[in-house]
């Protein structure tokens, strides 16, 4: 009698997708807190997130800095730190009238969006900026140019758009979304606006692009995308809706490795994993532990590109740790 044919051994993999987690911009605004906290001491106060993750900022408040949602939280005469997603105009004559020592850790690609706004509302242009409504970083940009910019929403929103003249039209975008949504509201927003300028490079930040790529080059192979990173966290969000596109059978945004059913798992052979620029890449490696207790013991890390960009640190706290460490008095409050 012949014997039953065995059934097929799939071996459980985790595909973890590298570029991911800290963007330079993220790593640059956390040691603005950390160093701030170091220099002037406890507390600092933070006005909103530093960064869109709930580990990052449980951390940070364990060290003594307090968040908060406007300037006029702060008591006059402390040190606030402006978060990396970028603040309107209005935020530092704010900050300036309440005598705040202000730590501005926007990042520098968000400050070069900032740029780009001024610049064309000064040469009158009706600006288009591509982007989600009320998130903070839209805020700061179109705070920039309030009487120029238009914010268009996705795709649909493009059909709703007026200008003054046609020929004199630009778009920026945020730096987190997703690059090919954006490009198909640039495309649907051209069909109107054929003389449509597009920005001198690109807004959506390269690292953005980068966590993408790599989720678009092993989505089709993955049962389960895991992205790492909170739900306020528009690069997060993105690349799950990424993954989701480039074919994954199944995508779910996780801020710790607690939060995953394995009911996810159960019929899974690859699972992909990932995280939003936000993330510190321990909550990556506890959901690599996670998984191989699950039987994912083969960890493929897939490389796409290597990233070396790094931001300095604020010039105005440079400034202070510099004559901090030449025995100066810090000053109690920014120039």
């Amino acid at each position: 009698m012949n014997e039953p044919d065995a059934k097929p051994v799939h071996r459980k993999r985790v595909l973890l997708a590298n570029p991911r987690g800290y963007c330079a911009g993220v790593d640059r605004a956390v040691q603005t807190v950390e160093e701030a906290l170091k220099l002037y001491g406890a507390p600092v106060y933070v006005r909103k997130q530093i960064v869109h993750n709930k580990h990052v900022v449980s951390t940070l408040e364990a060290k003594g800095a307090i968040f908060v949602e406007e300037n006029e939280e702060v008591p006059h005469g402390s040190t606030v730190v402006f978060s990396a997603h970028g603040v309107a105009p209005e935020v530092h004559r704010q900050a300036k009238a309440r005598s705040l020592k202000a730590i501005d850790a926007t990042c520098p690609l968000v400050t070069k969006v900032h740029q780009e706004a001024r610049r064309y509302a000064a040469q009158d242009y009706d600006i288009l900026l591509i982007g989600h409504e009320g998130h903070e970083e839209v805020v700061g940009t179109s705070g920039e140019a309030p009487a120029h910019i238009q914010l268009v929403d996705g795709p649909d929103d493009a059909d709703k758009i007026t200008v003054r003249d046609p020929e004199k039209v630009v778009w920026l975008s945020q730096t987190t979304l997703s690059v090919d949504e954006t490009m198909e509201t640039v495309a649907r927003l051209k069909r109107r606006l054929p003389m449509l300028q597009s920005p001198p490079t690109d807004d959506i930040c390269y690292a953005t692009q980068n966590r993408q790529q790599v989720i678009k080059q092993i989505g089709a192979d993955c049962d389960v995308v895991l992205v790492v990173g909170s739900r306020n966290s528009s690069n997060s969000v993105r690349l799950v809706e990424v993954a989701i596109d480039a074919g994954a059978r199944a995508g779910y945004l996780i801020d710790f490795a607690h939060e995953i059913d394995d009911a996810w798992l159960s019929d899974a052979t690859t699972v992909g994993l990932t995280s939003g620029a936000s993330v510190p890449d321990e909550l990556v490696h506890q959901v690599v532990d996670h998984l191989a207790e699950r039987g994912f013991t083969d960890v493929e890390q897939v490389t796409t590109v290597e990233e070396t960009i790094t931001f300095s640190l604020p010039s105005e706290l440079r400034r202070d740790m510099k004559a901090a460490a030449a025995g100066t008095d810090v000053p109690a409050t920014a120039s």
